[in-house]
């Protein structure tokens, strides 16, 4: 697990938090939608929605970090950890 450094923009973490509550609903509308036996092409439809959701709280974490502590390390000296930060992050966005 990484060092907390900067605190998190507060419009970001505002959007995260909607969006995660979304996530939240829709996940509770999936397993009704699975309880009823909905439709599957329904039911994939609404997970594929909030796999999206998901996706996009990603997105947010990953433009607050950029934002907040890969800029910290830069200005403070430590470009080879900031590199390495972003080299992370675009690993994990590959699955590797």
């Amino acid at each position: 697990m990484g060092v907390w450094c900067a605190h998190m923009d507060q419009s970001i973490k505002k959007k995260i938090i909607r969006r995660l509550q979304i996530v939240e609903g829709q996940i509770r509308g999936l397993n009704k939608m699975v309880e009823r036996e909905d439709y599957c092409i329904d039911i994939i439809s609404q997970s594929l929605a909030a796999r999206s959701a998901l996706s996009g709280v990603e997105d947010l974490m990953l433009r607050n970090h950029l934002q907040s502590h890969v800029v910290e390390q830069m200005k403070s000296g430590n470009v080879k950890k900031a590199t390495e930060e972003i080299v992370h992050v675009y690993k994990l966005s590959k699955g590797k």
